[in-house]
């Protein structure tokens, strides 16, 4: 008993090798039985890593790529017990930072080398996420939601920089999840959890395999109170596949869906993050997500070496958004029944019917009659006012992809070629407009408001309906020119077609077209034969302009943060040229002496044509999309792991330089080193910083180092210790990097668990043991409009998004 639980222990810890790719594990009952030399072979296209009829696994050594690549295993992604995507790539990638703007923990902006994949719409995305093959990032503003992906089903997630084969959006790397089936795992498995901030869940899989059919189903429900004020979340989500096995080949028919509501109130003014960690500046900043997606996937050999690939899927995705803001508007003086964003031309907005009449009357029938006065007096007495900002997003996505596996000899030489193409679809209805109520003495949104208008219909309300079809060839050949020597060749040819239908008028129309074909060439060499290897490699990547992009480009009609959608300028795709080189290795030892593994390597991707979210110097509060010109992301990654039966221990490091390239001249209202607009002097939300070439991007930790170390005390009893530090990113608003950063911080949390028998395992972790007090993002807010009775005298419109404080959880996990 006590030996089998050892080698279980070893196999695990070997899995948990940063960078050593995942091939092929079957679970039963939670162990892992992992095949030691197929650990390194990893995909470099969308379509997952798969075993055609022969046992032969469809990727590529991983070796013998020209690019620097990691792999989770699902042993990462249950690291501490509670299964988590969001953790296992913030903890054990160097490279990858955490944005949390919302405040909220399924909600994160990651930042992979500088470039993000964020669930809001108003982030650049840089990287192209695939799940089971499939196309993730969403159709309407290339979003990437990670509250909808079931963190118990994850079988491995594999992160390599640009990759031509990828598609649109790969312009920093691509980010491939591949999910459970009844052939990687059997068994049953209940995981429990709960702790601190109200935090309580649960989630079950359960595979199983009959002859030549497999079956597994898994889902999670987990609710929170949140550790600030008005930030609960609950999350359900569901996966289910069934396979079958046949004499040429393997084929699935799965579905994955997700409900779930988020709140998160984002960035907190200093002064008021000093006085009290865990409030909020305005509420309601609410979420909700529903998700159904089928997916039809295969495998057959046409011949031995001949395999052809294929996936296909039809999916939903309904997003709700309810964004509550202060008004920085008073009402117009020439007429009292419009109300003028400060700064703005008059009769900016326009108050539909009798504004007093309207608001105290339908107050009456939802309010309680202690705020009732407080919000009727504030209308009669010209405010505050208060906004909320209402998105409805009702996507259909579609798509198809096939890919051909070709491993036969080129002039006698081995090879390895690959074929493939696809086509993803979109069709999106998207409504949004704009209720005015009063502001509460806690500067949450009192309603239920009057919609309001502005006088021309060119802000809001907003009602378009936009199609985005893109497709794709691609091909990649490696061919071993000697035992040592591997070349490269990659291509595609991207094409994208975008079209928006106003619903309300004309000044949302528009019909976009864009295409490039990107090259990719790269080597490795074997200077050491299986223990030491250099590789280098040059790529191009693209990225379309989004729908939600595109109908917010006109400085003179820009929109809210929370994506109103206005004008319809052209933008330029974005280009991005990647170079990298860097050696990677191993040293085995004899299995008692354990595994040494490591990896170095330097990037330099430069991004022509760059677009970014840009300010308003017109509207408070609201911005439009707009090519800045050139950027460049470059820096170093390097990482070093060692595993032995009873312990093993990793140290990540990365250093990024994220720099604008162009000059630029940008409104920054908030920003206190601005200086005046010349030609809006009184208008403060025109006022001005410069951005000179060499100076950093907004929200890019320059310095990070991960580390973490799990031992074996006994067979039965594993402890952890996990580490973060990072140095402090600029001001999303202060691009001419003239503020305080976010600051530097070290987070430590400590994991721990116990395998009382074969059926029950007993877990438990703290995070941020030191209650370290540190923010992962910064911006700036409008402290002056808006009324802090706790701290009358709060002045800088310095904000933070803080850290969650220390926390407590435990759970346990039964398996049969």
């Amino acid at each position: 008993m006590k030996k089998r639980t050892l080698r279980s222990s070893l196999l695990v810890s070997v899995a948990l090798l940063p960078g050593v790719a995942y091939a092929q594990t079957t679970v039963v009952g939670g162990q892992q039985a992992v095949t030691l030399q197929e650990l390194d072979v990893v995909a470099t296209t969308p379509t997952p890593t798969l075993r055609n009829a022969q046992g032969v696994l469809l990727g590529q050594d991983r070796d013998k790529l020209p690019q620097n690549t990691s792999v989770l295993t699902s042993a990462d992604v249950n690291r501490v017990g509670t299964p988590s995507v969001l953790r296992a790539l913030d903890e054990r990638i160097g490279s990858i930072s955490i944005n949390n703007a919302q405040g909220n923990p399924f909600q994160p902006t990651i930042t992979y080398r500088g470039f993000e994949a964020s669930p809001l719409g108003g982030s650049p995305q840089g990287v192209a996420v695939y799940v089971n093959g499939n196309r993730f990032n969403t159709s309407f503003g290339d979003t990437v939601q990670w509250d909808l992906i079931p963190d118990i089903a994850v079988d491995r997630i594999e992160l390599e920089g640009s990759n031509p084969a990828y598609g649109l959006n790969a312009l920093g790397g691509a980010l491939s999840v591949q999910l459970k089936n009844g052939f990687t795992y059997q068994g049953t498995e209940l995981n429990l959890s709960g702790g601190s901030f109200g935090r309580f869940g649960g989630s079950f899989q359960h595979g199983q395999r009959s002859d030549n059919v497999g079956l597994y189903v898994a889902g999670t429900a987990l609710s929170e109170n949140g550790w600030r004020q008005h930030s609960p979340s609950r999350l359900r989500q569901f996966y289910g596949d069934l396979g079958v096995q046949a004499e040429k080949g393997e084929f699935h028919l799965n579905f994955m869906g997700a409900i779930n509501s988020l709140t998160g109130n984002g960035t907190l003014p200093v002064d008021l993050l000093d006085f009290k960690r865990n409030e909020v500046f305005t509420y309601p900043d609410k979420t909700l997500n529903a998700f159904g997606r089928i997916g039809l996937s295969g495998t057959y050999d046409i011949t031995p070496t001949v395999t052809i690939q294929g996936n296909a899927y039809y999916g939903r995705f309904e997003q709700n958004t309810a964004n509550g803001d202060a008004a920085e508007v008073e009402r117009c003086e020439a007429n009292e029944r419009f109300l003028c964003s400060e700064g703005a031309n008059e009769e900016q907005f326009f108050l539909r019917d009798r504004l007093n009449r309207r608001v105290q009357a339908s107050s009456v029938r939802t309010a309680n009659f202690a705020r009732l006065p407080a919000f009727a007096e504030r209308f009669d007495e010209g405010g505050p006012y208060a906004f909320l900002n209402s998105t409805r997003t009702n996507t259909e996505n579609f798509g198809v992809s096939v890919q051909t596996n070709v491993r036969e000899t080129l002039f006698g030489l081995p090879n390895r070629f690959v074929l493939g193409g696809s086509y993803d679809g979109g069709r999106t209805a998207f409504t949004a407009d704009n209720a005015v109520g009063g502001l509460t003495f806690d500067r949450g949104f009192f309603g239920p408001g009057i919609v309001v208008r502005s006088d021309d219909n060119s802000i809001t309300p907003v009602s378009v309906k936009s199609s985005n079809d893109y497709g794709g060839i691609y091909l990649q050949n490696n061919t071993d020119l000697t035992d040592r020597l591997t070349l490269t060749l990659q291509g595609r040819f991207n094409m994208a077609k975008i079209v928006l239908e106003d619903q309300l008028g004309t000044a949302l129309n528009g019909n976009h077209y864009f295409q490039r074909f990107n090259p990719g060439v790269g080597a490795t060499y074997k200077l050491v034969p299986d223990l030491l290897t250099v590789y280098g490699g040059y790529v191009e990547a693209n990225r379309a302009p989004t729908p939600a992009e595109l109908s917010c480009a006109d400085p003179l009609a820009p929109c809210s943060l929370t994506n109103f959608f206005v004008g319809d300028p052209p933008l330029k795709q974005v280009i991005s040229r990647t170079v990298e080189a860097g050696f990677r290795g191993k040293l085995p030892s004899p299995i008692e002496l354990g595994v040494l593994s490591w990896k170095a390597g330097v990037f330099r991707a430069r991004n022509e044509d760059d677009i970014t979210f840009v300010p308003s110097d017109i509207t408070i509060g609201r911005a439009y999309f707009q090519n800045v010109g050139s950027t460049r992301r470059q820096g170093v990654e390097a990482s070093l792991a060692i595993t032995t039966p009873v312990w093993n221990a990793f140290i990540d490091y990365a250093f990024v330089d994220a720099t604008f390239q162009s000059p630029l001249t940008l409104a920054s209202g908030g920003n206190p080193f601005a200086t005046p607009n010349p030609a809006q002097p009184d208008n403060s939300e025109a006022n001005q910083i410069f951005v000179r070439r060499g100076d950093k991007l907004p929200g890019v930790a320059p310095h990070q180092v991960k580390v973490g170390v799990q031992y074996n005390v006994t067979p039965e009893w594993r402890v952890g210790v996990l580490g973060r530090v990072a140095t402090g990113k600029f001001l999303v608003g202060d691009e001419s990097n003239l503020n305080k950063t976010t600051g530097n911080y070290a987070v430590i949390g400590f994991n721990t668990s116990y395998r009382v028998n074969e059926n029950i395992e007993l877990y438990g972790y703290v995070e941020n043991a030191l209650n370290a007090k540190y923010a992962t993002f910064g911006t700036f807010s409008p402290v002056g409009e808006v009324p802090i009775l706790a701290l009358p005298n709060a002045s800088s419109n310095r904000s933070l998004a803080p850290g969650a404080p220390i926390a407590a959880y435990g759970g346990m996990r039964i398996f049969w």
